[in-house]
This record gives structure tokens, C-alpha cells and sequence, in this order.
């Protein structure tokens, strides 16, 4: 809100609800591969075929994302969110009472165009609310709802959707995002900037665009750097459940249950870890949050390569943990490097830009290619691509560090 001090209790306030608003979001996102079995009893379809719904939702998040992103830098962005949350709770609901294949691909497909809505926005927003020396930590926070929200989307999915069937797991997971959107739409929204507002007459403003993003050097290996960071989890998040059935000789429930609950704790203590971390540090050097993630990625990947090396499902398990812990790190440290760097006039098309590419080079083709490569020769082979890509991370932190200085100070205001 221009021109008008926030308190911290608002603040801390917005933040919750943005946090709720988040876990909602990747509930939605993941109870449909918690109902996976359900819905391929029931529609009586292919394994290519249920794989497409996942493909339906990243491929429309992917393309709307730079959209929203334009919007966003020009339009109300409390708004936008607020209608973002409308769309994909609808949306969800909507898949609940869907009668066959092509209608729950359709409200698929519009749940990624709400979750691009919000998706773009809220780290801008919640960046503007809070002083530059605490978005590590603030943005820690938002981002716990990635494991956490992940896990509930598995675990209310699984029992609702037991119990009560798959269309009455849609409805119940839809119907919350709906309550929330009230006080979304009404929450006060920050000058761009927050405690250092951009210009009322930003003489860069009407040549800011994509363009000027790809020229940015910090933010372009940054983004590569998430890239490769997502590609990893995405590719862990889809076959360590498989490799523990296949190679340790779990049932498909305790695989699961085992997998997620690892990832809530790994998650949630290695989120907050890094933001924490990363402030501390970047009161010493201007690349204190990339060393946090660089190092981070270097040190985690041995681990993931000892965890699917290991020859016992304990030292398996403990090493998944460390790795996990060593990948959530990043989180917020590296959305905070974006803020950074980009001017508040162009964050919201940054991180437009910022998911497409880490999407379209990272979980949208990782489940794939380890897929085929496990064809080739073996789940456990395919497998150990991730820790190279790990490294592959680290490197592009350590080269995003050469420019972070230079492109932090062309973006204060």
C-alpha cells in the first residue's frame, strides 16, 4: 500500500495467508497422483494416458506463466492472485465431478492456469512486505509449502480418496481454496519495492521486458541453476518410491510412506535452514546466498549418489535424507537471488520466465529421460544422472556469483 506504513503484524499476517494459500496450492497439485490407481480403475485407461493429465497441468503452468507475468507488472498483483486461487480451486472441484478422460483433462489443464496466476506474483509480494536483510528467511517460509504441501496432497488424496472415492477427494481438497480467496482479495498490497520502492517514473520501466531478463546474466544462470536443481527433485520425487519397490524390496504403501515422510522432515528443516543461512552470509558478501547453494548442491550430491549406491534400505533412506536436505536448501536463497537482481517494475515476468525454464529443462522432462535411460539399463543406473545434475547446479551458482554484484546494483532503484 503507497505511501503508508505496514505493521509487522500485518505483515507476519499476509505471510501466513500467503504460506495457507501456497499449501493449497500444491495440495491441489498433487492429490491427482495420489488417486492415480482410482482413476485408471475407474476410466479403464492406459498408463500413457494418466501420465498426460500430469503433462496437461505443467505444459498450460508452463505457457500462461509468462502472461500472468506481464499482468503482474502492470496490474493489481493481490488481485490476480486472489483470482488465480478462484480458478484452480474451481478447477479441482470441477475434476470432481468430472464424468470421464477429456473433461478431467480440462479442469487439469485449468488448474495450471490458476496455479500460473498465483505462481508469479506472491514472491513479489511477499518480498515487498518484508526489509531486503529477511527474504532469505521470509521466503523460507513461503516455500516450507512445497514438501509439506506436497505430502498433504498424498496423504489426503490417499485417504479421502480410499475411503470416499476419487472425485470426492478432488471436491474436498477444491473447496478450502475457495475460503481463502476472500481474504486474499482483500489483503492491502505493498508499493513494488517495499521498503525500497522503485520511482513513481521508472525511465526504464518502458523498455523493461523479457528482453531485458535474458540480458541479465545473474538471473539467466540462476534460473539455469534452478533448472538443474528441479530437474533432480523431480526425477527423485518420481522414481525413488519405484527404486525402493524394485531394488529394496518395499510394498508400493511403505515405499510411499517411507519416501514422503523423508521428505517432509529433509524439506522442511533443510527450507528453513538455507533462508536462515543465507541471510547471515549475505550480510558479508553480495554472494552469500549463492555460496549457501552452490555448496549445498556440491555437498548433496555424493549423498544422493551414496543413497542409491547403498546396499541396505537404512543407509539408503539416511542418505536420501541428507541429499533432500542439501536440495531444499537452495529454495529460498535462489528465489531470493532473483528478487535481487530484477528491478520491482519486472519481477513478475522474472519469475514468469523463471518457471517456464526450470519446468520445461527440469520436471517436465527428468521423469522421462530417467525413464528411458532406466530401459536402457536399469532404474538404479538411471538414477545416478541426478547428482551429476546436483554438481552441474553448483556450477551454475558459482558462475551466477561472478554477476550477482553488478546486476543487484543495477536493479536498486
Amino acid at each position: 500500500m503507497k505511501g503508508e506504513e505496514i505493521s509487522l503484524g500485518y505483515r507476519r499476517f499476509a505471510l501466513g495467508l500467503l504460506l495457507a494459500v501456497n499449501l493449497l496450492n500444491y495440495i491441489d497439485r498433487q492429490v491427482l497422483f495420489a488417486v492415480f490407481p482410482l482413476i485408471k480403475a475407474d476410466l479403464h485407461i492406459t498408463d500413457t494416458e494418466l501420465g498426460i493429465f500430469g503433462s496437461a497441468f505443467m505444459v498450460s503452468y508452463m505457457v500462461i506463466a509468462p502472461v500472468f507475468g506481464w499482468l503482474g507488472d502492470h496490474w493489481d498483483r493481490v488481485k490476480l492472485a486472489s483470482a488465480g486461487v478462484v480458478v484452480w480451486s474451481f478447477a479441482t472441484i470441477l475434476a470432481g465431478f468430472a464424468p470421464g478422460y477429456r473433461s478431467l483433462l480440462g479442469a487439469r489443464a485449468t488448474v495450471g492456469v490458476g496455479e500460473a496466476s498465483f505462481g508469479t506474483v506472491s514472491p513479489g509480494l511477499i518480498a515487498d512486505f518484508f526489509d531486503k536483510e529477511q527474504r532469505g528467511r521470509i521466503l523460507s517460509w513461503f516455500y516450507v509449502a512445497i514438501p509439506v504441501g506436497s505430502a498433504l496432497g498424498y496423504l489426503l488424496g490417499g485417504v479421502l480418496g480410499q475411503r470416499f472415492g476419487w472425485h470426492a477427494a478432488f471436491l474436498m481438497v477444491g473447496l478450502p481454496g475457495l475460503l481463502l480467496a476472500i481474504p486474499l482479495w482483500f489483503l492491502r498490497t505493498p508499493a513494488r519495492g517495499g521498503a525500497n520502492p522503485a520511482p513513481a517514473h521508472d525511465p526504464e520501466k518502458k523498455t523493461s521486458g523479457y528482453g531485458q531478463l535474458f540480458q541479465n546474466r545473474a538471473f539467466v544462470s540462476n534460473t539455469l541453476a534452478m533448472a538443474a536443481m528441479t530437474f533432480a527433485i523431480g526425477g527423485l520425487a518420481q522414481w525413488i518410491p519405484t527404486f525402493l519397490y524394485r531394488v529394496h524390496a518395499l510394498n508400493v504403501e511403505k515405499a510411499n510412506t517411507l519416501f514422503g515422510a523423508t521428505t517432509v522432515v529433509a524439506g522442511i528443516v533443510g527450507t528453513l535452514t538455507g533462508g536462515w543461512l543465507g541471510d547471515r552470509l549475505q550480510k558479508k558478501s553480495s554472494k552469500g546466498y549463492l555460496a549457501v547453494s552452490g555448496w549445498g548442491f556440491f555437498i548433496g550430491a555424493p549423498f544422493a549418489a551414496w543413497a542409491i549406491l547403498a546396499p541396505g534400505i537404512s543407509t539408503c533412506m539416511a542418505a536420501i535424507f541428507v541429499a533432500e536436505f542439501f536440495l531444499f536448501l537452495n529454495t529460498g536463497p535462489l528465489n531470493t537471488v532473483i528478487i535481487n537482481v530484477t528491478k520491482p517494475s519486472v519481477r513478475a515476468m522474472a519469475f514468469a520466465v523463471n518457471i517456464f525454464f526450470i519446468h520445461a529443462l527440469g520436471d517436465a522432462i527428468s521423469p522421462s529421460i530417467l525413464g528411458w535411460l532406466s530401459d536402457q539399463w536399469g532404474l538404479r543406473s538411471a538414477l545416478l544422472a541426478t547428482p551429476l545434475v546436483m554438481v552441474l547446479a553448483g556450477v551454475f551458482c558459482f558462475v551466477c556469483g561472478r554477476y550477482v554484484a553488478y546486476d543487484m546494483a543495477q536493479a536498486e532503484p
